[in-house]
Formats: C-alpha cells, sequence, structure tokens
C-alpha cells in the first residue's frame, strides 16, 4: 500500500504560544522551524513512506519542505484539522491508498518507529490512533484508505477518531511509538522532550542544537 504522510504546519510566528511564559517569540519561532526540520528529515528516511506533503501557509515551512524533497499545499490558516484534511484530499487524488498524519512538533521522531508502524497496520479499512503523551489528544494517525474516517484534532481528539471509526464500522487500535507520543506545547512537554533525547543519541539534530544553545545562555 502506497503511503503519504500528511504533515500540517503553522505558521511560525503563531506557533507555540503556550512557551511564552519560557521562550521570547523569536526563540519560539526557531524551536517551531527547527522541530519541523527534523520531522521532514525523519519523514524523508522512512522507508516504508512515499511521498510527504506538507499543508502550510508559511513561506518558511514551505522553502524546508522543498529542501526535504517534500510537496507543498497552500493552507487558509483555518486550523489543525481543516490543513489536515486538505492533505488527506491531496493524497486521494494521486490514488495514495494510506495516509500517516503527522504533526510539526514531535522532532524525537524515529524512522525507524514510522516504520514499523506502517509495517504493523492491517489492511484497509483500518485507523492506527497515535496518542499524545497525555492520552487524551492525538498525535498521529495512520488512515487506510485516506478516507476512511475525517480527522478532528484538538483537545479529546482521541476519543473522538476512536468513536468515528466506530460509526464508519472501520477497525480501530492504539500505538504509542515513543518517538511520536512526545509533542512540544508546554515547557513540562519541552521538558520531557529534553528527557527522550538525552535518553539515545543520534537525530533531531537541528532541535538538540537549538536546545544546546538556549542551555549555554
Amino acid at each position: 500500500m502506497r503511503t503519504c504522510a500528511v504533515l500540517p504546519i503553522k505558521r511560525f510566528d503563531d506557533a507555540k504560544q503556550r512557551l511564552d511564559k519560557t521562550l521570547n517569540a523569536g526563540t519560539r519561532r526557531a524551536l517551531a522551524e527547527a522541530m519541523v526540520s527534523d520531522v521532514l528529515n525523519a519523514l524523508r528516511r522512512a522507508e516504508r513512506i512515499d511521498k510527504v506533503v506538507v499543508v502550510t501557509g508559511e513561506s518558511g515551512a514551505e522553502a524546508l519542505a522543498r529542501a526535504y524533497g517534500a510537496e507543498t499545499i497552500g493552507d487558509d490558516d483555518r486550523g489543525h484539522s481543516h490543513a489536515a484534511r486538505a492533505g488527506v484530499d491531496w493524497a486521494l487524488e494521486r490514488d495514495y491508498e494510506r495516509v500517516l498524519l503527522v504533526p510539526g512538533d514531535c522532532p524525537a521522531l524515529d524512522p525507524r518507529e514510522v516504520d514499523e508502524l506502517v509495517a504493523g497496520a492491517p489492511s484497509a479499512p483500518d485507523v492506527v490512533i497515535v496518542p499524545d503523551r497525555h492520552g487524551t489528544g492525538t498525535n498521529a494517525l495512520l488512515i487506510a484508505p485516506p478516507d476512511a474516517i475525517s480527522p478532528s484534532f484538538g483537545p479529546g481528539s482521541r476519543e473522538r477518531h476512536e468513536e468515528a471509526a466506530g460509526a464508519a464500522g472501520v477497525g480501530w487500535r492504539v500505538a504509542e511509538p515513543r518517538s511520536l507520543v512526545i509533542d512540544v506545547d508546554t515547557a513540562e512537554d519541552l521538558a520531557a522532550l529534553r528527557v527522550v533525547l538525552g535518553a539515545r543519541t543520534g537525530g533531531a539534530a537541528h532541535t538538540r542544537g537549538l536546545l544546546a544553545r538556549l542551555d549555554r545562555q
């Protein structure tokens, strides 16, 4: 099954507002850009991802997408779910049998775990839900076929995706790849990311570099 990874990316100046008491605006922008770079690099290295499409209204993200060989779709800033659906439509129009919706703020993403996630998915129709570390949100969705359910991100999205799969009569399961359950929205998330990165070598080079520079300040 051909798999397209869809990466919705909001404008860097608007990213990570919940870190405003921890990081200044310039650093928050730099962090968002570094994390997106690391996610794109990981997806490019994943052997079971056939194409990556970035949905964004951010010119900097478009440039990064091109640098990592990804396609781009313009976004009109109507939210994460709307951007995800635009990416799903793009994949459907090009006959991809499966989509992996991935956030741009999981810089620890391990391409080997991406491959294991995709390889372990049963035949369509099927939905795999990757929750956030709190267990209530959704960090990633693997959907086959791409329109089996409609993505609905935000607070409580894990339960919504489970209910949507059940209502559609689609098989679903929960998977928790360690590198995908850590996203960064708060200072506590950033601390959790530091622990994960500190426990392994390699990966997340851009985010590691930024965090190292912050530590030296």
